[in-house]
């Protein structure tokens, strides 16, 4: 603990933005650089907790009151050694993380808990300015070869892994760049796609081998993948697209919100030369359903494009600024959460649900009919309020409503199972039904965050080096956040 009552003298400081003005007119990341004595200051407020919830908040036990410790006294090399000792890419979550962790601050209890995510962030990038972070080579190889399919987070996370122990590491990607859904999901104004680029050259020296542009069962047969590899990992993610099953859905103008961020990041970083109309929302009324980050990162983009005018549909109730009774501290807080896109310009709708599309002789959408509902608390349905019916004009509708699992393709290809949720089936041991396919990500537990993602590579890493050389030295994260 650095200063005994650093948390009563000094008041938390958020991540500043470049003005809304000046950031809508490109894709670029638009935070400001903190000052490092800011941050040193704001470790201070680290109570150094004798349970430190903050650990079991975050799916990767971070050691949080240490590496604020470490910043709070300059050691900022030091707590990137810490940092780096359970998240292989804290400059992928100190960006993206909605960070559990400072809800689960004991200090959030009383006041504004510490600004864990952003000392994160500031710790990696002052890594790499330093140009401490290197590759580090295994001293030996141990003659086994993994075959990693899918190469986001959780893919990235167990090759940088099993790598480190001397297995030999191929990752396969479908698509033409490493990153996944951090590359095609996630726009440059949250993540510049060099943060990705910088990261895999390490990997890439590491030893670790990258094909893209092979898709498993079409370019590689499943048969000659299984006798060229000792193990295969399976994280493709979670990338059924779910639906909205009402009439219209057909018509030119409604969108999948993934098709039009990976349209998006594919203009930005020049693969594509101009914007399909499709994708395009300039000049357009677009109205987002779907209220979670994707349908964040729908917002800002189309306001990048110029969108005459950007509305937000909610099924849900508008959450309150605080908690509430049913919903204590130290679990995630149901609240009101407004992102830096939604600062950029969007009207946000309630408890409003979309019954269909409409569209002119064309098959052109021009707009859409909502009602209002209302929520039973004893059985959870959505009820409609009665004559609550509404007409909205609109030219696009993005829909942002998440994924219902994996591609099923592949795993039956593989012949390993596909659980009740839809997801693919594993033990306690992210083992599939074959001793030698494992899973990890949101393939295996549902759409999830990136933390998680990152969580489950490395705790599938550990399962994987155990199974080819009957013991594992990696580290790994219990049930109860312990290191």
């Amino acid at each position: 603990m650095g200063k005994i009552k650093g948390f009563k003298e000094i008041d938390r400081i958020d991540e500043k933005y470049l003005p809304v003005r000046d950031r809508l007119k490109n894709y670029k990341e638009f935070t400001l650089t903190s000052k490092k004595s800011e941050l040193e200051n704001q470790s201070a407020r680290c109570m150094d907790c004798g349970v430190p919830f903050c650990h079991s908040g975050c799916p990767l036990g971070n050691l949080i009151p240490d590496f604020n410790d470490l910043v709070y006294n300059k050691k900022w090399r030091e707590a990137l050694d810490v940092l780096h000792s359970t998240n292989n890419f804290p400059e992928f979550t100190g960006r993206l993380c909605p960070a559990p962790c400072e809800a689960s601050c004991v200090l959030g209890i009383i006041d504004p808990p510490v600004s864990i995510e952003l000392i994160e962030k500031n710790i990696i990038e002052e890594g790499f300015r330093n140009s401490w972070i290197k590759p580090v080579k295994p001293l030996s190889r141990t003659g086994k070869k993994v075959a990693i399919i899918g190469s986001g987070p959780a893919g990235l996370a167990a090759s940088q892994q099993l790598n480190s122990v001397g297995h030999k590491i191929v990752v396969f990607e479908r698509d033409n760049k490493v990153g996944g859904l951090l590359r095609y999901g996630i726009p440059d104004f949250k993540l510049e796609k060099n943060i990705i680029d910088r990261r895999v050259k390490i990997l890439k020296e590491e030893g670790i081998e990258f094909k893209c542009n092979v898709n498993i069962g079409v370019d590689i047969l499943i048969d000659d993948l299984q006798k060229k590899f000792d193990a295969i990992l399976i994280s493709t993610g979670s990338t059924k697209k779910r639906f909205l099953n009402i009439p219209g859905n057909d018509l030119h103008g409604v969108e999948q919100a993934m098709d039009f961020l990976t349209h998006n990041n594919k203009f930005v970083d020049n693969q594509i030369n101009s914007h399909l109309d499709r994708f395009n929302a300039k000049d357009k009324n677009v109205i987002v359903i779907g209220g979670g980050d994707t349908g964040s990162d729908c917002i800002g983009t189309s306001n990048r494009h110029g969108a005459s005018s950007v509305i937000n549909f909610e099924l849900s109730n508008k959450p309150g600024k605080k908690r509430n009774s049913s919903n204590p501290w130290p679990y995630w807080p149901f609240t009101l959460k407004t992102t830096s896109s939604h600062q950029e310009g969007v009207s946000r709708e309630w408890s409003i649900l979309t019954k269909k599309f409409i569209g002119d002789k064309h098959n052109n959408l021009i707009g859409l009919q909502t009602v209002n509902v209302e929520v039973d608390l004893t059985t959870g349905e959505f009820n409609e309020i009665p004559n609550s019916e509404k007409i909205w004009d609109c030219d696009m509708v993005i829909l942002a409503l998440g994924f219902t699992g994996p591609e099923e393709y592949l795993p039956n290809m593989l012949e390993v199972d596909i659980n009740n949720k839809g997801n693919i089936s594993s033990n306690s041991d992210y083992q599939t039904k074959k001793n030698n396919i494992f899973t990890a990500g949101d393939c295996r537990r549902g759409q999830s965050l990136i933390v998680w993602a990152i969580s489950e590579g490395r705790e599938a890493s550990y399962h994987i080096d155990k199974y080819l050389m009957g013991k594992s030295n990696l580290p790994r994260k219990n049930s109860h956040g312990d290191l």
